[in-house]
């Protein structure tokens, strides 16, 4: 056949801004984010998300630039996943649970021309600010909406601190959007948790997420009237794609700046709500809710979780209150599940444990994964479909990642032999579904929250007195798995070789490590031993700890 041409009218770039557009005319007069008692439409949305644009591209936004932001799951948050790269600016959302010096990093490595902050978060921001020594930065304030109010009128700030509101209220309503001239042009930067001297930021294109976004559509069942509740935070990889693919069909997000069970069950039954995702954290949280915080569901609620499988024991007691669980896999590279447990008609008349079992799998590849393996790492041959042979799960998605920022060699790495080598190992069922059995790069999950071990150890050998340390993840019934710490501690000098060991406590361990990173990584656990286990080449044997861990009993201090 002969060769032909692409052209505009047949290779237009794919985007998820195009959702947003289609859903102000065909959904403009119905509900599109609710928080409290403000309510906007989708025409109000599509407004504001195009004001915001043009404010800010009348402040010289250029294509590329990063526009960070720092605020819970409110309307702002939600905008802003469409205004930014309305104006061709690149977005990212920083982690609310990170400590100033983590968030300094993030900022002096990506620069961004803009922060936007919500008001609870100013003085952290501020401090990570100055840690980083941020000039060109314009500074950005949200302020909380008033109740039942759609247009909130600019109030002074601290210093006059230019509002969030005050930029809708100047950019232009009919602001021409500024379209990617290619769908290879960057959209978002995610970080992961990496260690804070090597921050790793992700880029992904409009592409990638275009396909993720319809991806979602499919998979987890979107429709018109869908009505979702914002239990993930955006922040992490922007909601999974879901604040995009919600645009596609009109559905209605229900905003929260923050949540308990009592919260999610009233939310629930009182906005009819379909589906939310959310941390094995989220799914204990409702599971283990006291009779007088929850009420009936409204109907069948969908709930896809990601992270360490969720216990039978929580997946009984979800199916019992009328939710329907689905277990997904994802990371920051992928932007989105690329695998899931998807559930088949057949194993519907299963037992509970056997049903568990299965749901506890990662599962199956989604629709856009073009292609999901398990393969060896050095010879790149797949494993056996055994549920035995292990090997590193590897990806080719259009989801996937651009790239590293301003980190070629990890990017050449994470992307060799055109595969994305995950780092983490699974098996491959008789079925063909996948199951993973560890992760090579030793990350902790802990309620969502990845977690470097490396990181927790570096501030662990920092302290004067310890001699050894490793972390691993410990199994908890409510974040999914915590950090344990396992040390040895140096002997004090005598001069005989026969020095005793100093007094440490396992209380002043974990609060050395809050002083120094994120609560949420510091270890939950800390196990004494006099020597740590190691191979014969001198390095420290994780499995061991991690059985170990299995059954180390987490320090009152923990819960603090």
């Amino acid at each position: 056949m002969e060769e032909m041409k692409r052209c505009p009218a047949n290779y237009p770039p794919l985007t998820p801004l195009s959702f947003i557009e289609r859903a102000a005319i065909v959904f403009g007069d119905s509900t599109s984010v609710v928080y409290n008692n403000t309510r906007f439409t989708w025409s109000q949305t599509f407004q504001r998300c195009r004001r915001l644009a043009s404010a800010l591209s009348s402040r010289n936004i250029s294509r590329g630039d990063v526009v960070s932001v720092v605020a819970p799951n409110i309307p702002a948050m939600y905008e802003m996943h469409f205004a930014v790269p309305m104006a061709g600016g690149v977005l990212n959302t920083i982690n609310i649970r990170l400590d100033a010096r983590t968030m300094a990093t993030q900022f002096a490595h990506c620069d961004p021309k803009f922060i936007f902050i919500d008001y609870q978060f100013l003085p952290l921001v501020t401090e990570a600010m100055n840690i980083a020594r941020t000039k060109r930065a314009c500074i950005v304030l949200i302020e909380e909406m008033e109740q039942g109010k759609n247009d909130p009128t600019p109030t002074p700030t601290p210093g006059g601190l230019l509002t969030y509101e005050t930029m809708i209220q100047q950019g232009d309503p009919e602001f021409e959007i500024r379209w990617p001239e290619d769908e290879w042009d960057s959209i978002v930067l995610n970080y992961t948790s990496g260690t804070t001297s090597v921050p790793k930021g992700v880029v992904h294109c409009h592409r990638g997420l275009y396909t993720m976004a319809m991806d979602t559509l499919v998979q987890y069942g979107l429709r018109p009237g869908t009505v979702y509740l914002w239990t993930l935070p955006m922040f992490h990889s922007n909601g999974w794609c879901f604040s995009w693919a919600l645009a596609a069909i009109g559905g209605i997000n229900i905003c929260l700046r923050k949540f308990d069970a009592k919260v999610i069950f009233d939310s629930i039954a009182d906005h009819k709500v379909t589906h939310l995702c959310g941390a094995p954290v989220v799914l204990s949280m409702i599971a283990n809710a006291a009779p007088s915080e929850t009420r009936p569901l409204p109907g069948r609620v969908e709930l896809l979780t990601g992270g360490a499988p969720p216990p039978a024991s929580i997946l009984f007691k979800m199916e019992e209150l009328g939710f329907s669980v689905t277990h997904g896999y994802g990371l920051t590279e992928t932007s989105g599940t690329v695998i899931s447990c998807a559930w088949k008609p057949e194993w519907d008349g299963l037992q509970g444990n056997e049903r568990a079992r299965l749901k506890a799998r990662q599962g199956i590849r989604s629709l856009s994964a073009v292609r999901v393996d398990v393969k060896d790492p050095v010879t790149m041959t797949s494993v056996a479909r055994d549920g035995v042979q292990m090997g590193e799960i590897m990806i080719r998605a259009a989801s996937v990642m651009k790239g590293y920022l301003k980190n070629e060699e990890l990017t050449a790495r994470a992307l060799a032999g055109g595969w994305f080598r995950t780092g983490d190992v699974a098996v491959v069922h008789p079925d063909g579904y996948m199951e993973i059995k560890d992760r090579s790069k030793d990350v902790i999950i802990s309620g969502g929250e990845n977690i470097s071990s490396v990181q927790v150890e570096s501030v662990l050998y920092s302290h004067p007195l310890i001699a050894e340390a490793a972390v691993v993840g410990m199994p908890d019934p409510f974040w999914g798995e915590t950090p344990c710490a396992f040390v040895s501690v140096k002997r004090s000098d005598h001069g005989d070789g026969h020095g005793q060991k100093p007094e440490l406590s396992a209380s002043e361990i974990i609060f050395f490590c809050r002083e120094r990173m994120a609560h949420f990584m510091a270890p939950k656990s800390v196990v004494f031993l006099p020597e740590l286990p190691k191979t014969s080449t001198g390095k420290i044997q994780k499995f061991v700890l991690r059985d170990m861990a299995r059954n180390a009993v987490p320090c009152p201090v923990s819960r603090l």
